[in-house]
């Protein structure tokens, strides 16, 4: 009897261990999550390689991001008051041809290119541009038309970068003209700014800005709080040029990953010892999100989970109690992530765990992976993880009704016809009268014969496409299934659904 005692134990502790592998990669499928990835240019990955080996290169990233799941390209255009586009104000920028203000050769426009083929892909395309950054320490040779040889008046140098001076009115103004000039020329999903305000501070070296608080100072008897109010003016002014000219592009920022310390911030900071944004970098985040100044925040959280300096898990606990009144997605690194395991279970890396965190979090809507190339080489299996299970399943935008709340109606003859390449399910758009009445996107669900219509299962989603049309599998005629299609809104609010029985 002790034997089989001892029997039953064993297969029961084995049974508990099979179970928490299991479970380690089990996940549910949210049918609203941002799923980014950046892609930059800054590290050179372009510089100098042509126009055909640079498409090459984003449309094999852009396929593999599509297969994964990733439904949004944060995609670097100005690193350096320079240009992945065709700019009258600032020159083609050295990370694309590797010379600054030489034109790519044969011509063409990235930026443009990047939103068509996003676009086609079901992606949104959010322009991610560095505000104050004027110089990066690797460039040693300016456009004649860049703003540092144009306006040096305007500039201050620090650790070898050149900077917008934030303090000086007329740079907010010019970095909001530059923005201005996107948003009228191309059809982008967002406009996106990462951690770079005012630089990251150097031992021994200050900010030189003396001259501009005398000027520019008055009603602040503390250089530290101006500087913050420099960058709050700046984050306001461009929120409103965003959303004057086009109301529905998202306007995001990507911070460093804390906040403030609680050593520094007893109330409200994090169980952290790094570097700040309040304190440091003068970027008061959450006063950006409390007032409504941005419409997405991505925290960068690139730590491992049980960093002593910057724990992760302390981290996204945070962000998500603090951030929670503008839609909240976290910014991972790959590599950092598949480096270390899980505290936890050092059989697995942390992606399993991270995961938890983020469906743990009521107020986390997505994620942004730093960085594509890092994603699409799969290390750890983590595209692969993504790919079979995390983002198994398409996935909508998170909704911003802060911005618009109402559904479009719903499409029209909705109809299947044979075609020369085979049989396809067709739609028209529904009437509008306004940006926020038209269809933007269509999402197409499908159920077998036995299947509950249920349009809340993300696993029920075919495909998210802008096209008026889909390709189907057609086999024997034999079975009946039941399509939904429903319209996308500018915002991702979802239409009532349009049935079609078709057999295939």
């Amino acid at each position: 009897m002790r034997k089989i005692h001892l029997l039953r134990v064993a297969m029961l502790a084995i049974t508990v261990m099979l179970c928490a592998s299991t479970f380690a990669f089990q996940t549910s499928h949210p049918k609203r999550q941002f799923r980014g990835a950046w892609i930059q240019c800054v590290n050179g990955q372009f510089e100098g390689i042509g126009t055909a080996k640079m498409q090459a290169t984003l449309i094999s990233q852009l396929d593999e991001l599509q297969k994964i799941g990733v439904n949004a390209i944060i995609f670097q255009v100005r690193a350096e008051c320079d240009a992945l586009y065709p700019s009258k104000y600032e020159p083609w920028s050295k990370f694309l041809t590797g010379k600054q203000g030489k034109a790519p050769f044969p011509y063409w426009d990235p930026l443009q290119w990047m939103i068509e083929e996003c676009h086609k892909r079901g992606m949104e395309l959010h322009a991610w541009i560095n505000p104050y950054r004027a110089k990066t320490k690797s460039t040693m040779e300016l456009a004649a038309n860049h703003i540092v040889l144009q306006h040096p008046e305007r500039i201050f140098s620090y650790d070898g970068l050149s900077i917008l001076n934030p303090g000086i009115p007329e740079n907010r103004n010019y970095i909001c003209k530059i923005v201005e000039d996107i948003l009228q020329r191309y059809d982008i999903d967002g406009l996106h700014i990462d951690d770079y305000f005012y630089p990251y501070p150097v031992s021994g070296l200050s900010i030189p800005d003396i001259r501009e608080f005398s000027i520019y100072g008055g009603g602040f008897g503390n250089i530290k709080d101006w500087r913050r109010d420099n960058v709050d003016r700046f984050i306001k002014d461009l929120s409103e040029t965003i959303h004057k000219i086009k109301p529905w592009v998202k306007f995001g920022v990507s911070p460093f990953g804390i906040y403030r310390n609680i050593k520094n911030a007893p109330n409200i900071g994090s169980k952290t010892n790094g570097l700040q944004n309040y304190d440091e970098l003068y970027a008061d985040v959450l006063k950006w999100i409390n007032n409504g100044w941005v419409d997405y925040c991505v925290p960068q959280l690139y730590w491992e989970i049980g960093h002593k300096a910057a724990d992760y898990k302390e981290l996204i606990q945070w962000w998500n109690r603090y951030a929670g009144n503008r839609p909240l997605y976290i910014g991972e690194d790959v590599l950092r992530t598949v480096r270390h395991a899980d505290p936890q279970n050092p059989r697995l890396h942390q992606l399993p765990a991270k995961h938890r965190l983020h469906q743990q979090s009521e107020n986390v809507q997505g994620t942004v992976l730093w960085y594509s190339t890092s994603v699409v080489k799969n290390p750890g299996n983590y595209a692969t993880l993504l790919r079979t299970n995390y983002w198994k399943y398409p996935a909508l935008q998170p909704l911003m009704p802060f911005i618009d709340d109402k559904a479009p109606k719903k499409p029209r003859s909705v109809k299947t016809k044979w075609s020369k390449d085979g049989y396809y399910l067709t739609w028209k758009a529904p009437k509008a009268k306004q940006w926020n009445d038209e269809a933007y996107k269509y999402v197409i669900y499908r159920f077998a014969p036995d299947e509950t219509i249920d349009t809340e299962d993300a696993s029920h989603i075919l495909a998210i496409t802008c096209d008026n049309r889909i390709k189907l599998d057609y086999e024997k005629g034999s079975t009946k299934y039941t399509y939904v299609i429903t319209a996308l809104d500018r915002m991702s609010n979802e239409s009532a659904g349009k049935k079609k029985k078709v057999k295939l």
